[in-house]
């Protein structure tokens, strides 16, 4: 068998193609792999708004309740007000003194606090935390959430009225 020049080219040619074919394709896979992995968050977040908004359900988590501890009412009460007047929370209560004891700077301490239970949406707790902690007495206040899970809908709608969507 005789193999001539011009049929050697012929196969490098198509050998060639398909590997920058078979590139080509590993690309557009992996691109859309990235893609989905990356959107998939937000396509998820809003086909579950979807179905609550159709179906009349909450969806859970998406409001939150923050504990914040204070040292004074006085404390507690100018926090609440500016978080109101900022509309970052529905409802704010201010739950007068809680003993705590906490470990601090090598010893355990006792305190007598007072309590701020915050209601607010979920997609607003990181910027009501930093908020609080630019405005707090505290070097580390006591910030932390939990998620609503389910309620009384009339209420968590008012929430959303209350609280507008940044």
């Amino acid at each position: 068998m005789t193999v001539t020049q011009e049929n050697k080219m012929d196969w490098m040619h198509q050998r060639c193609h398909k590997d920058t074919m078979s590139k080509s394709r590993l690309l557009l896979i992996c691109g859309t792999m990235i893609l989905t992995i990356t959107l998939y968050p937000m396509l998820r977040m809003l086909g579950v708004q979807l179905h609550a908004a159709l179906s009349g359900s909450y969806v859970a988590g998406h409001h939150s309740i923050l504990l914040i501890n204070c040292p004074t009412e006085q404390v507690a009460k100018d926090i609440g007000r500016h978080i109101m007047e900022k509309r970052m929370a529905a409802c704010v209560n201010i739950l007068p003194h809680t003993s705590t004891m906490y470990y601090w700077k090598g010893e355990i301490r006792d305190a007598s606090e007072i309590l701020l239970l915050v209601r607010t949406r979920t997609s607003l707790i990181q910027r009501l935390t930093e908020f609080v902690t630019a405005m707090h007495p505290y070097e580390i206040p006591e910030i932390i959430s939990f998620p609503i899970e389910d309620g009384s809908l009339s209420y968590l709608k008012w929430m959303d009225v209350a609280v507008p969507e940044v």
